[in-house]
């Protein structure tokens, strides 16, 4: 996810590290409900698996974006301190922390996100065109990430253990769910709704005259794709139960 806006500059990305009574009782509050949730034993070994594979899938992917504008002409990105691999750098204390603590609290699955790199389509050479690209190369990496992974997980005889019905070591498992994160992230970000990646290439085919309205309702649609998710929990997770599905029959 990146936010652009085309009425705006970008913003200059004011880490949540930095000193915020705000940030500190978030981080708080989000440390003791991590605490209830491991206490409840909730969280099983692939869960915890794919959320630790799923933290660096989602820093390269923001940092594709912000690579990618910088190539195009936008240093927002890289003034604001983003294109690092510094965790830190993308952790978003409320997306990031507190909302997969509750939601793995309440049962339904941890679902969040990291901190956007932010993007200026002002400081792009071609602005709607660019704009397209910046976004899509998120998703993009993504699925490189996840063919690697797939190459990796047969490497280490992952592909042995699915035929032979034998448990899947810790490194076959990890290769596994990084691959699975891979697509599902990407595969997410594709959906066209606001803050999602796809929202970019519905940007670019709404006309012109029609954008200021379009920008005006941007923010109304930020949580839309997670009320989703929760609204329709059932569909979604019949959803990942295919894609895992799918992702076994690639790779056996």
């Amino acid at each position: 996810m990146t936010p652009w806006d085309g009425r705006s500059s970008g913003t200059g990305g004011r880490g949540w590290f930095q000193p915020s009574n705000k940030n500190l009782i978030i981080v708080a509050v989000a440390g003791v409900l991590i605490v209830l949730v491991a206490a409840s034993h909730k969280i099983t070994s692939a869960q915890l698996i794919y959320f630790c594979v799923l933290i660096p899938s989602i820093i390269l992917h923001e940092i594709s974006h912000g690579a990618v504008a910088l190539a195009f002409g936008d240093k927002t990105a890289k003034r604001a301190g983003r294109l690092n691999l510094n965790p830190v750098r993308h952790v978003d204390p409320v997306g990031t922390l507190l909302v997969p603590a509750i939601l793995s609290l309440s049962g339904v699955g941890a679902y969040g996100w990291a901190k956007p790199v932010p993007v200026n389509p002002g400081n792009l050479r071609s602005p709607r065109n660019h704009v397209v690209l910046v976004a899509l190369v998120g998703p993009l990496t993504n699925f490189v990430l996840a063919g690697l992974m797939g190459v990796c997980f047969v490497a280490v005889g992952g592909r042995t253990s699915l035929l032979t019905g034998a448990t899947p070591d810790l490194l076959q498992q990890i290769f596994f769910y990084a691959g699975l994160a891979n697509i599902v992230l990407g595969v997410f970000n594709l959906i066209p709704c606001p803050p999602l990646d796809g929202a970019a290439v519905l940007e670019r085919l709404i006309p012109e005259r029609y954008l200021p309205g379009y920008y005006n309702l941007q923010p109304f649609l930020m949580f839309l794709p997670f009320l989703l998710i929760l609204m329709f929990h059932g569909l979604w997770t019949a959803l990942i139960d295919h894609v895992i599905q799918w992702w076994l029959s690639l790779l056996v």
